[in-house]
């Protein structure tokens, strides 16, 4: 197929995606006019239920868990895919090296290449940007945790939570210190705590079934009143597992494509 024909065929789709969702979103209600009968029925029975002031929350780690486990899974397995294909490449490239005796034999970086900070082509980062990324560490930890914690409570949860974790260890690397952020978040230790918080997951639906109830029934105490931090029963807890998981993967991911470009960039040399 040549280029022309490639190009008409991509416009040809493009066009029928694009009249798909115009007519899509011409059968939407209006703003505020909400005609499906779900929404209602959960705002009127979830807080009673549940115990959790988060709606969308008990939605997704509760009544709609199981779609929500597929999502995690979906993230768990992006990460194993990229770990898993990045790490057999760097394995073939190392035993190639090392049978013709080449530099990229060696396992140890120096410091001035695992920072980056040597390549002509690669800026150091200025005073300013490390002393923002520095600042911001803490109280990214400190959102992230929140976030992971109180999804019961607030308008937040896993995932976003999550991510905001993950953009901590990120922050460190940004200040130029990659030897840092490695010893931070080895991935021994990110594979195991990616595998519990996904694991985990799973494990308190399989509890529920063990219990005579459904797969991921909340059977945990729903805690003293609505909008407790003990609050939700499972709820808190599959939301916590899910932060674990989304910022393990993330850190993961960084960390694989980081190695994967510092290979590239001693070849080179």
């Amino acid at each position: 197929m040549n280029p022309a024909l490639r190009r008409w065929v991509f416009l040809a789709g493009l066009a029928g995606l694009v009249a798909f969702y115009l007519w899509g979103l011409t059968g939407l209600p209006p703003f505020g006019h909400y005609h499906g009968p779900y929404g209602n029925v959960i705002n009127r029975i979830a807080v009673g239920q549940t115990n959790a002031t988060a709606v969308v929350s008990a939605v997704n780690f509760d009544y709609r868990a199981i779609d929500t486990l597929g999502e995690e899974f979906i993230l768990f397995i992006a990460a194993a895919g990229v770990g898993t294909v990045l790490r057999h490449l760097r394995d073939e490239r190392e035993q190639e090296a090392g049978e013709s005796g080449g530099e990229g034999a060696e396992t140890d970086r120096p410091a001035g290449r695992a920072t980056g900070t040597d390549s002509q082509d690669v800026p150091a980062p200025t005073d300013a940007t490390r002393l923002a990324a520095l600042i911001m560490v803490g109280p990214a930890v400190l959102v992230g945790w929140y976030l992971a914690a109180h999804a019961q409570t607030s308008p937040s949860g896993g995932f976003q939570g999550g991510v905001v974790l993950a953009t901590a260890f990120i922050l460190i690397y940004l200040a130029g210190q990659f030897l840092i952020f490695r010893r931070l978040s080895p991935v021994d230790v990110t594979d195991a705590v990616e595998a519990v918080g996904a694991g985990g997951f799973a494990a308190v639906g399989l509890i529920a079934v063990f219990l005579g109830l459904a797969f991921l029934a909340n059977y945990l105490p729903l805690g003293g009143y609505p909008g407790a931090v003990s609050s939700s029963g499972t709820i808190a807890l599959i939301s916590f597992l899910v932060g674990l998981e989304v910022a393990a993967a993330f850190i993961l991911i960084v960390s694989e494509l980081l190695d994967q470009a510092l290979l590239i960039r001693q070849e080179d040399r």
